[in-house]
């Protein structure tokens, strides 16, 4: 048991600086090689297309640092329970977190008790709950534009740098074991490798960070969390899926697609006060 806190207590390190790292890589490459090749043209001394790539890069680099910005500076935790509360009769005790009662739980590696706990994300160091999901959903979707985006812009330089065609679907599946063969007998140099593995690291990233966004607004809709839905309670009647949208994106939730600003509120909103009333 306590191997596996130390586990997740250095996972709780390790990835936020993974994250960082591989958006630094990410902004160096596009400044440093994709933009001034792919859109490099000799007659126009600033091409409107770069500058326009440049413009939706940023775009959502901005809002994806922005809204992990937000996901760890709105913590999802009770600032007024002194107390840990005593679990419920049920509780499993797991390893990650205590279940208790009114919609709260006590996280073992944030040591504190969250409202509303989703789960605990290892990338911001910090626990999901009501308020900071809209901030967590919102950064799941603008690193997965951002990091697909990186991925087309990665293969169009490729293919004008090392004249690689990946007119064949196959090229793609095919492109690492063979690079990483290449690489060692000494045929492609390490930039070529590198920028190879970076292709698989943002379809990865990618991929998994909208299966993460497609999972928590469902959730969302349905007024549950993950928690409830692991330990297989069925979801109550909490409203319509427009007031569990609402309660979790807040009342200023435009702005809050296209901006990284706050738009939830800090006290406890409809799903509290449904949990309140239902264990009075």
């Amino acid at each position: 048991m306590l191997f596996r806190m130390v586990k997740l207590r250095l996972l709780n390190m390790i990835a936020p600086a993974y994250f960082y790292t591989a958006t630094v890589v990410t902004f160096a490459l596009h400044f440093l090689l994709f933009m001034p090749t792919v859109f490099r043209s000799p007659d126009v001394e600033r091409n409107p297309t770069m500058l326009v790539h440049i413009a939706v890069f940023l775009f959502l680099m901005g809002n994806a640092l922005g809204n992990y910005t937000m996901t760890i500076c709105y913590p999802s935790e009770n600032a007024n329970e002194t107390v840990i509360p005593v679990c419920s009769p049920d509780c499993p005790d797991r390893i990650d977190a205590h279940y208790l009662l009114n919609g709260r739980h006590f996280c073992k590696v944030c040591k504190k008790v969250i409202l509303k706990r989703d789960h605990h994300c290892f990338f911001t160091g910090n626990c999901i709950g009501n308020r900071n999901m809209r901030y967590f959903i919102m950064f799941s979707i603008y690193t997965s534009c951002c990091c697909l985006y990186s991925l087309v812009i990665g293969v169009a330089y490729l293919t004008i740098e090392y004249s690689i065609s990946f007119e064949n679907p196959l090229t793609f599946l095919t492109l690492l074991p063979l690079s990483t063969g290449y690489f060692f007998l000494g045929l492609i140099s390490g930039l070529q490798f590198f920028l190879v593995i970076m292709l698989y690291v943002w379809l990865g990233i990618g991929l998994v960070s909208a299966g993460f966004c497609c999972q928590q607004l469902l959730l969302v809709a349905r007024g549950q969390t993950w928690c409830e839905l692991q330990k297989g309670w069925l979801s109550e009647v909490r409203g319509t899926w427009r007031a569990n949208l609402t309660d979790v994106f807040g009342s200023r939730w435009a702005l809050g697609l296209f901006l990284p600003v706050q738009t939830v509120e800090t006290v406890p909103g409809n799903w509290q006060v449904y949990h309140d009333h239902k264990h009075d």
